[in-house]
């Protein structure tokens, strides 16, 4: 017999019921519990260390920077700004997305520039505009200076003759990202308790399905599983950034960026890949508007919300404790 979940959708004048085939939902999947990898095993010892280095300043060539600084774990992974400030007081032309369950999306960057979290750990540290070491040489002559490093690297890996490497920075820093996952309310209602989400939840879960968001944001992370362009029903108005077009010169990936996940969506603002939409009910404004040809009431905004903040998951807060450094 083929199963059902019957949610309640609210409309104007009372109330509707409607029948949504749990089926619709296998699109969707809960968070594991780590991102692992094959390449990358996560072991207590790399988790350690990349904690330590993620948390480091002197990472950076001022001493002012570190991954926190960018994608803070106290705030959701991010700074809350449109763009990041980095050195010398310069600031990036994206916004920093968050680092929360980053490690299970298909690539990184809003370009995908990089294959996973392991290749992304190693931008910033070298970007001029953002932490500015000047080479990896000078990074791993610093942790090589530091014997409370050089330990902790013996440890994350073990058999190694020469394991304080700046591939192995990387790697230590993508353990650690690897754990940062955060399951909600949402995560039990798909493993069966119906009771997780409130009828209101529930209704605005329909009316995400309705209005054709899954269409992008789906899978475990609701997103963070393709490339789309923005602007596929009409010219999206600000084309300064032709996203994964600069990496490539393909003519085909022009204005195509990354599909953000919507885990923590609330706590993550603002939104896009330049940080100019300041509020959730103006990027769900837009996403209908300029991806599903779609113009909601603000009822049907504030329905989806409401669902969406299902998806904010408590912060692992043991983990993100700040270290102390050797």
């Amino acid at each position: 017999m083929r199963l059902t979940l019957f949610l309640m959708m609210f409309a104007a004048g009372g109330t509707q019921a409607a029948e949504v085939p749990a089926a619709r939902l296998k699109m969707f999947a809960p968070l594991p519990a780590v991102v692992d990898s094959k390449s990358n095993p996560v072991t207590e010892a790399k988790v350690n260390l990349g904690r330590m280095l993620y948390f480091d300043k002197r990472l950076s060539k001022s001493g002012q920077f570190s991954c926190n600084s960018c994608h803070d774990l106290a705030k959701y992974g991010v700074d809350g700004e449109p763009t990041s400030l980095g050195h010398n007081n310069q600031r990036g032309d994206r916004n920093s997305p968050t680092v929360y369950n980053a490690a299970g999306h298909f690539s990184q960057f809003w370009d995908g520039r990089a294959a996973d979290v392991e290749e992304q750990a190693k931008g910033p540290v070298l970007n001029p505009v953002e932490m500015a070491m000047p080479t990896a040489k000078e990074v791993v002559a610093f942790l090589k200076s530091r014997p409370g490093y050089v330990q902790a690297f013996k440890a994350a890996f073990p058999g190694e003759s020469d394991p304080v490497t700046f591939d192995n920075m990387a790697r230590a820093i993508g353990a650690f990202e690897r754990r940062l996952v955060t399951p909600s309310r949402w995560d039990k209602f798909l493993q069966g308790d119906l009771k997780a989400l409130t009828d209101a939840e529930k209704a605005g879960l329909n009316k995400f399905l309705e209005a054709g968001c899954a269409t992008c944001h789906m899978g475990p992370y609701l997103g963070g599983n393709m490339f789309q362009k923005l602007g596929v029903v009409k010219p999206y108005p600000e084309q300064r950034d032709m996203g994964r077009y600069q990496v490539t010169k393909n003519e085909a990936d022009r204005m195509m960026f990354k599909v953000p996940s919507l885990r923590n969506i609330d706590k993550t603002g603002p939104y896009f890949h330049d940080g100019k939409v300041p509020k959730l009910e103006m990027a769900v404004a837009h996403m209908a508007d300029y991806q599903l040809g779609r113009v909601l009431s603000a009822a049907e905004i504030q329905s989806i919300i409401t669902f969406l903040r299902t998806l904010t998951g408590p912060l692992p807060a043991e983990y993100i404790k700040e270290p102390k450094l050797p």
